[in-house]
């Protein structure tokens, strides 16, 4: 793996977070990130002038490349991915830069209870989700003024006319660069635009379940119920009075339906997106009406709970992704089955959902030793398997 990565003549290491799952072809930047530290510093955007007085916000680092590059420049840090925190805080360890200068914020912080003055640059790497870059922009707008200076950046393909119309409509007049590298550049002027209100959170009912769904910016399937969800919701066991993990729990639904079909049952709700977590709790207090049978955990995999305890649950619930950010990968996949087996009790059940292409079935068995397919079709299987009896 390329760890080395070097712009004017300067080098850090960078790692993707969690390295030892990484595939080798993998690194931590990609060219967009060369691409804005070139324009930013050829321009000389981020003079000694720059502090926490008059902030720069780095919004979106998939892995720390920017907030490390300009870790002395008092960075304002937002993502909605705790693998993002994670990854810039440990590239901020490796290359010896401070870290009590940076602010750490998640994608529902509301910045202006972060900044008192108004943001001098902001940098943002362009995400996979454009309902996620719609949200953020309209949070940017109270801490944008005239002088503020926007650039986004990302890979030429995720440049598109519908990202451009975004900026357009809340921040105001917008100019991309040329194509370098297969990355592009996007310039964006604040012309005091305010947005009354936020279309996010989104609420989604759907006939096979008896409650409504609220589904912040960066929720997968936040408009309709997930295919995969629908078969598992078909397929859910039987928990009653059991510790059940909602692993890569989204919106939250399949936990929810645990606690709404099983008495005395408490459910974990682990994500590593900031703002599925926060829909899940929202889901399970409307619908619920408490907390208290009920965690929140905002983690990659399992790595936070196991921290604290492990062999302590009956059955843990997924549907597994197939990237991290804007890479194709089944590397979390993997690493969620390996934490379950270590959160469950011996004879603890895991049950996934899966396209029936993946190699799940071959993981499973190598990993527990095997499997059973409760339901499937045409495109999704249920698989089941056990944590072995002492």
């Amino acid at each position: 793996m390329n760890t080395h990565f070097t712009v004017f003549e300067r080098n850090l290491h960078l790692e993707r977070y969690p390295a030892k799952h990484q595939h080798v072809s993998l690194q931590a930047w990609d060219a967009a990130d060369e691409y804005i530290i070139d324009h930013v510093e050829t321009c000389a955007l981020l003079s000694n002038s720059v502090n926490k007085d008059t902030p720069v916000i780095v919004i979106n680092d998939d892995f720390g490349a920017l907030t490390c590059w300009f870790s002395d420049k008092n960075p304002i840090f937002v993502s909605d991915s705790w693998i993002s925190h994670k990854s810039v805080m440990t590239n901020l360890m490796i290359n010896g830069l401070e870290t009590d200068n940076i602010e750490f914020c998640d994608a529902l912080t509301d910045l202006k209870d972060v900044i008192n003055t108004k943001a001098k640059v902001v940098l943002i790497k362009i995400p996979r989700s454009l309902a996620l870059l719609e949200q953020q922009l309209i949070t940017l707008q109270s801490v944008l003024d005239k002088d503020s200076t926007i650039i986004a950046a990302g890979k030429v393909k995720t440049v598109q006319n519908s990202v451009l119309k975004l900026f357009e409509k809340y921040i105001g007049k917008t100019t991309t660069s040329l194509a370098k590298k297969k990355a592009r550049l996007i310039f964006s002027k604040y012309d005091d635009i305010k947005t009354e209100k936020s279309p996010y959170p989104t609420i989604v009912s759907d006939p096979l379940i008896p409650f409504s769904l609220s589904n912040h910016a960066n929720v997968f399937c936040r408009e309709h119920l997930d295919i995969g969800a629908r078969i598992l919701l078909k397929n859910l066991p039987s928990a009653l009075d059991k510790k059940v993990i909602d692993l890569g729990c989204g919106n939250g639904v399949i936990g929810v339906s645990i606690l709404d079909q099983n008495k005395n049952a408490h459910v974990t709700f682990v994500d590593e997106s900031f703002m599925a977590v926060e829909s899940a709790k929202e889901n399970v207090m409307n619908h619920i009406g408490n907390l208290d049978r009920a965690t929140f955990i905002v983690s990659n995999c399992l790595e936070e709970l196991l921290k604290v305890e492990s062999s302590n649950y009956d059955i843990v619930l997924c549907n597994p992704p197939f990237h991290q950010q804007n890479t194709i990968t089944d590397h979390v996949a993997h690493q969620m089955f390996n934490d379950a087996k270590m959160a469950l009790k011996h004879g603890g059940e895991l049950r996934i959902v899966g396209n029936r292409h993946l190699d799940y079935p071959i993981k499973l068995k190598k990993l527990f030793g095997g499997y059973a397919v409760i339901d499937n079709n045409k495109k999704f299987s249920i698989l089941s398997t056990y944590k072995a009896r002492q």
